[in-house]
């Protein structure tokens, strides 16, 4: 269970623990009528599907407030289908399954550091900095001639995630990837 708080008292961001999972604030308003109670009008998101739903509370009704905790944590070593870290301050180690992980997944490798998020105990989410610098382990070789403006072509990074680059990027290539969403962003 979490803190119990007012729903007068919401703010962007804040993690709610309800019945149905954890959600966070997307954005919320208080709503006064003329005739009747306020209310307060709200957009949650999901942490585990990431879908969003509306959802409506009277004014001053009170719900469980989660409080997520972040710790800065390397990744170590991929065990089985768990990926391994190593909290940065106490040393702990932790598994966290591909589920928790999210699209962190396709682009985190051995030693980079996450911001990983759990509430009592539980992991709910894993940051990673906005931009990755990967090894591109395979893509075709540019064709002599074919420069049409924008063209792509598919390449492997070395996390086996797949994406377009332009046709100048070479097998071997260090190149940086955004994490939210998966694009070529340049040579790193």
């Amino acid at each position: 269970m979490g803190v119990p708080t007012s729903s007068n008292d919401f703010k962007n961001g804040m993690t709610l623990d309800l019945p149905d999972g954890l959600f966070a604030i997307v954005e919320f308003q208080h709503v006064k009528p003329g005739k009747g109670g306020a209310f307060v009008r709200t957009k949650l998101k999901n942490l585990k599907t990431k879908a969003v739903i509306d959802r409506t509370y009277r004014g001053d009704e009170k719900v469980d407030q989660a409080i997520i905790e972040k710790h800065d944590m390397q990744y170590l070593y991929r065990d089985g289908e768990s990926y391994v870290f190593m909290d940065n301050s106490s040393y702990d180690q932790i598994s966290v399954s591909p589920d928790e992980l999210g699209s962190a997944a396709s682009f985190i490798k051995e030693g980079d550091t996450a911001s990983v998020s759990s509430y009592q105990e539980v992991v709910v989410g894993v940051e990673l900095s906005a931009s990755a610098n990967l090894t591109v382990t395979n893509t075709e070789p540019g064709i002599q001639g074919d420069r049409v403006s924008g063209a792509r072509k598919p390449a492997t990074l070395e996390t086996g995630f797949v994406l377009q680059v332009p046709l100048f990027i070479e097998q071997g290539e260090k190149i940086t990837v955004d994490t939210r969403t998966g694009e070529y962003i340049s040579r790193a």
